[in-house]
């Protein structure tokens, strides 16, 4: 790899690839592919063509003036990713990679999934394009979201419960890793999360950055002004990395990342290598990735992006954490007052944007990425509020 996309691979003394040499061979290959086609005008246009045609953006900066007034204080904009098809941010990232793979000429698709949106929005590209899919899902979660199991396999993807560890996507990780290994010859990998060794991060940011291009210009055609913050919850850290991309040179705008208080990579979190790349980690007493528990699904890892770990420690980025209490409480304030049901992941975001308010004025503006749509997770909501 040359010393240019080495350097890209990096965000400070973040991110790389610490993985075996046959595997590095292909990742090296994916990121000349990546950085080729990246700025192809023929690739852009056809991937505009079906982030439009097929996923139906640009979808809406939605004022939320119910909210607003009920929280008396700034003015609350939704960005919302739950307006695209398949219900969340992450078919903008599918999308991208699918048609990726297609000039790489790979028939084979593998993918990691927590929540499920990114195994169904993976399933989804797949079935567009015609090609075989095997999506890597943590047992317990393949119970958390059975619903989206079903909507995988009727969207004709191969679902793996994983059982090892505890179930969830850290281990979904490992098994959709190992796969590449013993397979990488005819297998695409297409991660969801802003995570795993380079070129990983730097793609899915470019392909989630949408979100940030649409808001910018959309705040400035409502408001006329930049918005005093952004706000979205982080797990991996795919919907936020899209939502901030655009704002990182604005120095006015504050960037907000919302973790659960059980997995809280960010605010807790030392550096270390996990899943073939160097970010903030939750480490046990003997170093090992620690156990993590989270509500939503999608934000269950014990580790995090490596440019939100950047952004973190040269502090142009904020993290917080809420509690379940105030998720399942702003997953409801939101449904009743908006008539919108957020994912639970999302919610997260909304539960902060709701103590944030206060302390800002009535003149200020905060955008809440809405990262995706609660139906995935209404009948969980259901089991835990009886």
């Amino acid at each position: 790899m040359d010393q240019q996309l080495q350097q890209e691979g990096y965000f400070g003394e973040f991110g790389g690839s610490f993985v075996p040499p046959e595997l590095q061979e292909v990742l090296s290959y994916l990121s000349e592919q990546f950085y080729k086609f990246r700025d192809d005008p023929e690739f852009k246009e056809e991937l505009r063509y079906y982030l439009r045609e097929y996923v139906g953006r640009e979808n809406p900066l939605t004022y939320a003036e119910r909210l607003t007034k009920a929280w008396g204080g700034p003015k609350i904009y939704l960005k919302r990713e739950d307006l695209n098809h398949t219900g969340a941010h992450k078919i903008n990232n599918a999308i991208g990679q699918i048609l990726l793979a297609k000039r790489m000429g790979v028939k084979r698709i593998i993918a990691e999934t927590g929540a499920g949106q990114h195994g169904v929005a993976t399933a989804t590209a797949c079935a567009m394009f015609n090609m075989e899919c095997v999506i890597y899902m943590g047992a317990e979660d393949t119970r958390r979201q059975a619903l989206n199991v079903f909507r995988m396999e009727l969207l004709g993807a191969t679902v793996v419960p994983v059982h090892k560890g505890q179930g969830r996507l850290k281990d979904a990780v490992d098994e959709a890793l190992d796969d590449l290994v013993r397979n990488y010859k005819n297998t695409f990998y297409l991660l969801g999360s802003a995570v795993g060794p380079h070129p990983f991060p730097t793609m899915v940011k470019h392909f989630q950055a949408i979100i940030s291009e649409e808001s910018k210009l959309q705040i400035m055609e409502k408001e006329g002004r930049l918005p005093d913050a952004v706000v979205a919850c982080a797990g991996g850290g795919s919907n936020a990395i899209g939502a901030f991309a655009h704002y990182i040179d604005e120095p006015t705008v504050r960037l907000i990342g919302v973790e659960p208080d059980q997995a809280p990579s960010l605010t807790q979190g030392v550096p270390s290598i996990i899943h073939g790349f160097k970010c903030l980690v939750l480490l046990d007493e003997e170093g090992q990735p620690k156990k993590t528990y989270s509500i939503a699904a999608g934000l269950d890892y014990p580790g995090i992006g490596p440019e939100h770990s950047h952004l973190k420690v040269t502090g142009r980025a904020e993290y917080a954490t809420v509690t379940n209490e105030e998720v399942l409480e702003s997953f409801q304030e939101l449904s009743h007052t908006e008539g919108i049901i957020p994912a639970l992941e999302s919610a997260h975001a909304v539960a902060y944007a709701k103590k944030l308010a206060p302390t800002m004025g009535q003149d200020q503006i905060i955008i809440v990425n809405l990262s995706g749509r609660g139906d995935k997770d209404v009948e969980q909501v259901y089991q835990m509020l009886k």
